[in-house]
């Protein structure tokens, strides 16, 4: 029973995570495009737990092949029993919050429509298999790991964020204006919810209430406050100020490293993954530039950064006393290959087939909204609606 109270609460925290993704990127965009940007998070738990259910429980975890399941589990076919209805309970929700971290990269520019489409697409076609792949598949045997979904959630969602972003091109006036967050106290409150919501995340991961959870949970706090320190540092270094944008993308950047690591290290450790990931992506999020590429919101700086350093260091870190009971290897060499052959095995799935769809997607009913769409605002040419008070116009429906 104890276990099973964990694993749900846990559950319960992981959906909340989704409404605090919202906040968090919503404030992040300008006013004119909040309400799109909360809808395509908030979209993802109503279609999600249905494609889950139906179809994408059974291709992540059911037969013998080791790189995608068979149809035994279809419509949740054999899913009785309280351990197997607390696990695909647990496990839905990880499928709800993987594509709404996609959001963030395209933001301001992409038709609702195409979104909609999208994301149960890709979730069957992406993020399924992948989830096979690293539990339960080849990933898995080889062995390499991923405590609470490093490889196959943050390295998946970021690397598909940059395949979308490169197919819907630039926004409007990229490279020639600023982009500020219209709301910071939004992307703060946002964070908050985030980080609460991640203690069960992670610390779920152990499908048990035992000492991977504990351990879990006390690496996640202090993952989380290493990102907050590392970033606030560069921005010091950088800038000479600290910023609350900042702070706020450090704490995302160091719990995203912990997450593939959260049972697997000791809680020293955990700071050297908050650290490494505060400092990695804050350099991270500038090579957009560089590179030419508009990840709106630094879904690939943080998400698919912050994964890929999770990942590596484990690959090193990982300690067999962690926590009491742990059988798990030390880190080496070996691991530390696993771990690479893992993340590189991901990165290419997930941006070919993701890049592929989008094509396929813009050829048929088109990716982007119009210029002049971008230049009103999606929140009233997608859903007819405002956010805030804004002349003779109310918030609500407009019209």
């Amino acid at each position: 029973m104890g276990d099973t109270a964990w694993v749900l609460t846990s559950a319960a925290l992981v959906l909340f995570m989704v409404p605090g993704l919202a906040l968090f990127y919503g404030g992040m965009v300008r006013s004119k495009n909040v309400l799109n940007m909360l809808n395509m998070n908030i979209y993802c738990l109503g279609v999600i737990p249905i494609v889950w259910a139906a179809l994408g429980w059974t291709l992540a975890s059911s037969g013998d092949n080791n790189f995608i399941g068979d149809f035994d589990a279809f419509w949740l076919n054999g899913v009785t029993g309280e351990g197997a209805v607390r696990e695909f309970a647990f496990l839905m929700t990880f499928a709800c919050i993987t594509p709404a971290l996609i959001s963030g990269a395209v933001a301001d520019r992409m038709k609702f429509s195409a979104w909609m489409i999208f994301v149960p697409v890709w979730s069957l076609l992406v993020y399924s298999p992948v989830v096979r792949w690293v539990y339960g598949g080849w990933i898995g045997d080889m062995p390499a790991h991923d405590f609470a979904g490093g490889t196959a959630i943050h390295i998946n969602a970021g690397v598909a964020a940059l395949a979308l972003s490169l197919v819907l091109g630039k926004r409007k006036g990229w490279g020639t204006e600023a982009f500020p967050p219209h709301n910071l106290p939004l992307v703060l409150l946002g964070t908050g919810i985030l980080w609460f919501g991640w203690f069960g995340f992670n610390g779920g991961s152990a499908l048990a209430a035992d000492g991977a959870a504990a351990q879990a949970f006390l690496n996640t706090f202090l993952g989380g406050a290493a990102g907050l320190v590392g970033w606030m540092i560069m921005d010091v270094v950088k800038t000479g100020k600290v910023t609350t944008l900042g702070m706020c993308s450090g704490i995302v950047a160091g719990l995203v490293a912990i997450t593939p690591a959260a049972g697997f290290v000791g809680s020293m450790s955990s700071l050297i993954f908050g650290l490494a990931a505060g400092i990695a992506c804050f350099f991270a999020v500038k090579l957009k530039d560089q590179f030419g590429f508009d990840d709106s919101l630094d879904v690939v700086g943080i998400h698919m950064v912050g994964g890929i350093i999770g990942g590596l260091l484990l690959g090193f870190l990982a300690n067999r006393d962690a926590f009491e009971g742990s059988d798990f290897l030390e880190g080496g060499g070996e691991l530390f290959l696993n771990q690479l052959i893992s993340i590189v095995a991901v990165l290419v799935y997930s941006f070919v087939v993701t890049f592929i769809l989008a094509k396929i997607l813009d050829a048929v009913i088109g990716l982007r909204v119009s210029a002049e769409s971008e230049q009103v605002g999606l929140d009233t040419t997608e859903h007819a609606e405002t956010a805030y008070l804004s002349g003779d116009v109310g918030m609500g429906r407009v019209g």
